[in-house]
């Protein structure tokens, strides 16, 4: 069954560092913790510099969704995330430092286990209508920007406003999104 999550209802944590706080969207299985979920997606505001977590055996991807960006330092490569280059993909092992670089940024999050299953980040222009065909069994999207997006499939039709997420049902293969203007980010859950 497709599930709608919406924002509205889900409350941010604090990171332990106190450099920002991240609100879980969704994990799998249900229930699991940071420790033994297979995938998990998440929101993250940096609030200020400092050192992200690591995760070893996880691989991550991230996409700036609000404000500036930020800086990302792995040491022997830097990379900015910034609404010209907003995606970025990295092992959660590597250690990276985070400097913002305007005022706090707000990322999405995909985390996937090794060995468990793999994701695919895709960054998603709609303006008026387009089919949106899907790819793998678990297949989110997440209202990155713009007022409202609506979705329709043989079987549901649904409405989402920004940073809602759905989680699509296994056996609707095609949805067709309609918007005025939006940014979606598609990701692909793809078990090994």
């Amino acid at each position: 069954m497709t599930q709608l999550i919406q924002y509205a209802s889900l409350h941010p944590a604090p990171w332990k560092n106190g450099g920002g706080s991240t609100t879980e969207i969704a994990v799998s299985p249900a229930g699991a913790t940071l420790d033994n979920f297979d995938w998990r997606v998440s929101l993250a505001t940096i609030a200020q510099d400092g050192p992200f977590s690591s995760f070893p055996g996880i691989d991550r991807s991230l996409a700036l969704v609000h404000g500036d960006g930020v800086l990302l330092d792995f040491g022997d490569e830097r990379f900015v995330l910034s609404p010209s280059e907003p995606l970025i993909e990295f092992a959660g092992e590597d250690e990276v430092h985070a400097t913002v670089t305007g005022l706090q940024t707000t990322d999405f999050n995909v985390m996937t286990r090794r060995g468990q299953c793999r994701h695919r980040l895709e960054l998603l222009t709609v303006r008026g209508k387009q089919t949106l065909k899907r790819r793998s069994a678990t297949t989110l999207l997440f209202l990155a920007d713009g007022e409202s997006l609506s979705l329709g499939s043989a079987r549901e039709r649904i409405a989402m406003v920004r940073y809602d997420t759905l989680v699509m049902a296994e056996g609707e293969e095609d949805w067709t999104l309609e918007a005025q203007q939006a940014t979606v980010l598609v990701v692909d859950i793809i078990r090994n």
